[in-house]
C-alpha cells in the first residue's frame, strides 16, 4: 500500500472504537474518515479550474401547486405563464446555495418539528413487501464493552467479491501505548494476508452502529504495516454479493 496516499480528515464527530486485540486487551481509540487526494483536474475553455455548485431551482411559492391555488385552477395557470413569468422568483432563482439544512413540511406547506420515519422494505422486482416504524438504535461501538475479537478471517481477494463497501475508516492511536495496540492488529491481520469479521455483541453477530440512528454496517478490519508505521482500517459494509439460485434464474427465463 502508498501509505502516502491517503490523507486523514480531522471530523471531530466522528466516533471513538473500543476494541479488543487478540489478547482479549482492550482500548478505546479514534476513527477518522479516510479520503484520496484528488489527482484529476477539470478545466474550462479558458484553463480555470472548475468546480460543482448547488444552485436554486426553484421556491416553493412558485410550484405548479402554487400557481394552480393563485390562479384558482390548473387551467388557467397555462394563461398566466403566457402573461407573464410567475413560476420565477428572480430575486431567488439561480443562486448558489451553501450551507443547508434538510426540513420537512406537511401538506400545507408549513414547517413540521415532529416526524415519523418509516422503513419500506421492497421486493427483488421493487414492489413494497413490508412498511415498518424506522428504528433509532442506539451507537455501540464505544460502550462500556469493547468489540470483542472475532477471529473470524477471510482473505483479501475474498472480501472483495462478495461484499460492496460503502465507507472505510481508519483507526488512530492517541498515545503511545495505543499505537503498540493498533500496530500489533495491523501486523496480526497482515500476516494472515486476511481481513478480520468485526461485528457487536456477545458473539460478534450484531452490526455496527457508529451513531445514533445511522445505518447499521458489517465491520471487516485490515492491517497493513511498513517498517515502524501501520494502518488500520475498518471497511464498512451494508451489501452482500450473491449469485442467483437455479430456481430464480429459472423463473427469470
Amino acid at each position: 500500500m502508498d501509505f502516502g496516499a491517503k490523507t486523514i480528515c480531522q471530523n471531530t464527530n466522528m466516533p471513538e472504537i473500543n476494541i479488543c486485540n487478540s489478547a482479549g486487551r482492550d482500548a478505546t481509540v479514534s476513527m477518522e474518515t479516510v479520503a484520496t487526494p484528488l489527482r484529476v483536474r477539470w478545466l474550462d475553455n479558458n484553463g480555470r479550474q472548475a468546480h460543482s455548485v448547488r444552485v436554486l431551482k426553484a421556491t416553493i411559492d412558485q410550484d405548479l401547486d402554487s400557481l394552480i391555488k393563485q390562479n384558482n385552477g390548473i387551467e388557467y395557470v397555462g394563461q398566466a405563464l403566457i402573461d407573464g413569468d410567475p413560476e420565477i422568483d428572480f430575486e431567488s432563482v439561480g443562486t448558489f446555495l451553501t450551507a443547508t439544512s434538510r426540513v420537512y413540511i406537511d401538506a400545507k406547506r408549513e414547517l413540521v418539528h415532529r416526524i415519523n420515519l418509516f422503513e419500506i422494505i421492497r421486493n427483488p422486482d421493487g414492489s413494497e413487501r413490508e412498511k415498518r416504524p424506522r428504528e433509532v438504535p442506539p451507537q455501540n461501538v464505544t460502550g462500556e464493552i469493547p468489540l470483542r475479537w472475532s477471529g473470524i478471517f477471510v482473505k483479501r481477494r475474498d472480501v472483495i467479491r462478495k461484499f460492496l463497501f460503502a465507507n472505510k475508516l481508519q483507526l488512530m492511536h492517541i498515545n503511545g501505548l495505543t499505537y503498540d495496540f493498533l500496530f500489533g492488529i495491523a501486523k496480526d491481520l497482515e500476516d494472515r494476508d486476511s481481513m478480520m469479521l468485526l461485528g457487536a455483541g456477545p458473539k460478534n453477530n450484531q452490526p455496527l452502529i457508529l451513531r445514533r440512528g445511522n445505518v447499521p454496517y458489517r465491520g471487516f478490519l485490515e492491517g497493513r504495516t511498513r517498517g515502524d508505521k501501520y494502518i488500520l482500517l475498518l471497511h464498512l459494509s451494508n451489501l452482500e454479493m450473491k449469485s442467483p439460485t437455479s430456481e430464480s434464474t429459472e423463473a427469470g427465463e
